[in-house]
């Protein structure tokens, strides 16, 4: 086993973790960068990894890591990428929770809170304008990204019209999704 490569791992996802704002899911955005500029994964690999992580039940981005993490290194892999993501950001968190209880109500606290949610909202949509580069081929320009995967374009504006105005439970789209992979992607 490869410790130097474990330890790569960890500390690559510990960088993720302690440097992203908003959670898992706006997490990806900068996993993909720093995966991708490692050589451990190519864009199209990372979205395949999402896909996947996004199909199970669970927070996405430890599952995203382990993906790229058992490429690496197997299970042994797999786990430190996980260990990375989650420990050192949880026992932060941990530590923060207790101090901000007693100043949650401070002004200068509710000023910040205000501040970075808008920030998270852009970080989650260049997070999926990232995934969308890559899943729709928009390299090539939005013309023939439309006119070569136009069936993918339809299922992503499917499922989020869906999301957006029916009480729908993702997993149902994620089943249905996934089978229509199975019949029209085999």
């Amino acid at each position: 086993m490869n410790m130097k490569l474990l330890w790569k791992i960890f500390g690559l996802f510990t960088k993720v973790a302690m440097f992203s704002w908003g959670g898992g899911p706006a997490s990806l955005g900068l996993m993909q960068r720093e995966a991708v500029a490692a050589g451990w994964v190519t864009p199209e690999e990372f979205a395949d990894g999402v896909a996947l992580s996004n199909a199970l039940p669970g927070p996405t981005a430890p599952q995203a890591s382990a993906y790229v993490g058992y490429k690496l290194a197997g299970w042994p892999g797999a786990l430190s990428a996980v260990a990375g993501t989650v420990v050192p950001a949880t026992l932060l968190m941990l530590i923060l929770i207790i101090g901000f209880f007693s100043i949650k109500d401070n002004i200068y606290m509710k000023a910040a809170i205000q501040g970075m949610r808008p920030f998270v909202v852009g970080l989650l949509a260049w997070t999926a304008y990232q995934m969308a580069v890559t899943v729709f081929n928009l390299k090539q320009g939005v013309g023939v990204s439309l006119l070569q995967g136009w069936d993918k374009w339809l299922i992503g504006l499917g499922a989020f019209l869906i999301l957006t105005f029916t009480n729908i439970s993702p997993v149902w789209l994620v089943l249905a999704t996934a089978a229509i992979g199975l019949i029209f992607y085999r």
